[in-house]
């Protein structure tokens, strides 16, 4: 068996994409998926499954949703291998106010024009007075704000829908490590 974590994009923000958790975790534990759990109501599942395939993963936590709650919710799947790397990767250690951190997980790594639209946005922010900045790692924006997340406009334009990064999905550094313990414990 193999530890996976699943990040759900939109679902339970702003009273859309209603869904509870337990009845998720009941789905997919009778869709034969093992020792499901999951993590705050924002999406967070941790599983076990002989699946090799993060792909596999993430499109079978997606099927059993639309099948079960009639919603289409992104699923990006990680293994506790690839979530160890984006852990050991954090460019900001330094950060010990972990809601001040974030990691957006991308489906895939962001191509050259991603990027440089992520440095013209830090560039924009920065000449605001802002000390918000990104890095790229991977598939893994790493978003670090320490003025916090709210007021960030650096964060809002990663976060908007009309973002290049928008498929991706956001966590506070807390949770990326409560996930990772989950997995490995």
């Amino acid at each position: 068996m193999s530890c996976f974590v699943v990040l759900l994009r939109g679902i339970n923000v702003g009273g859309r994409n209603r869904l509870p958790m337990a009845d998720l975790r009941s789905a997919l534990t009778s869709d034969g998926l093992d020792e499901v759990r999951t993590y705050i109501q924002s999406g967070n599942i941790v599983l076990d499954t002989p699946a090799r395939s993060a792909d596999v993963v993430g499109a079978r936590v997606r099927a059993v949703i639309a099948r079960e709650f009639g919603l289409d919710v992104p699923a990006i799947a990680l293994s506790s291998s690839t979530l160890t790397e984006i852990v050991a990767g954090n460019p900001y250690p330094d950060e010990t106010d972990h809601r001040r951190l974030h990691a957006i997980v991308l489906p895939h790594a962001p191509d050259a024009s991603t990027l440089a639209w992520l440095v013209e946005r830090q560039a924009a922010a920065a000449a605001t007075g802002s000390a918000d900045r990104v890095t790229v790692i991977g598939r893994t924006a790493y978003l670090h704000t320490p003025g916090g997340f709210g007021t960030s406009a650096l964060a809002a334009s990663l976060t908007s829908g009309r973002s290049p990064v928008a498929d991706g999905t956001a966590r506070n550094w807390a949770t990326m490590t409560t996930l990772l313990e989950m997995c490995t414990a």
